[in-house]
């Protein structure tokens, strides 16, 4: 039998984005953020605060870069997550993190994190903080590659659980999409 948990944000796997933004005079600033996914072929969909700073960076600069938080760095994205950049102005510098200015979008790519997606905002709702964007470029480093393709098992990106808090290192793969069901045609 199930147990009813109501109305709830319970959903796995979470991903845990770490977003990085420019303001105003260029400053870097970076958080993290598990409420998003793909919106759309090459594009994504993400919920961020119109009180974060990110939030207001986005709506200034129509530009971002989300790398795939990874089990080698889960203290240093714990960390953007819980330091807010309105109130700590050397979130980054604290948090271990480098940047490199995007080749693709005018935000900064997050140097340790493997794995960056580069995008440009389509849109951005301030009374529900949805924020949809247009995925320009998809970046990986070479480390995390096999046969050309970016590689989970060696990027080893983290999934948030809402329900204990806890970061969970994504796993084995268990089937292959788009043809273990067919021998049930």
């Amino acid at each position: 039998m199930k147990k009813n948990f109501g109305k709830q944000t319970y959903l796995y796997p979470m991903p845990v984005f770490i977003i990085a933004t420019y303001d105003e005079n260029g400053k870097a600033d970076i958080m993290n953020a598990a409420w998003g996914g793909t919106y759309d072929t090459n594009k994504i969909s993400i919920c961020i605060d119109p009180s974060h700073k990110t939030a207001e960076n986005l709506k200034l600069k129509k530009a971002f870069t989300v790398s795939m938080a990874d089990a080698a760095h889960v203290a240093a994205c714990d960390y953007v997550g819980i330091v807010s950049g309105n109130k700590e102005p050397s979130k980054l510098e604290k948090s271990g993190f480098t940047v490199t200015k995007s080749e693709f979008v005018d935000a900064p790519v997050i140097n340790e994190l493997p794995m960056c997606l580069e995008c440009s905002v389509i849109s951005y709702d301030d009374s529900t903080g949805a924020m949809v964007a247009d995925i320009v470029n998809v970046s990986a480093e070479e480390s995390v590659l096999t046969d050309g393709k970016i590689d989970p098992a060696k990027m080893e990106p983290i999934t948030y659980d809402p329900v204990n808090h806890k970061y969970i290192k994504l796993g084995a793969v268990v089937g292959n999409a788009f043809s273990d069901g067919k021998k049930l045609m």
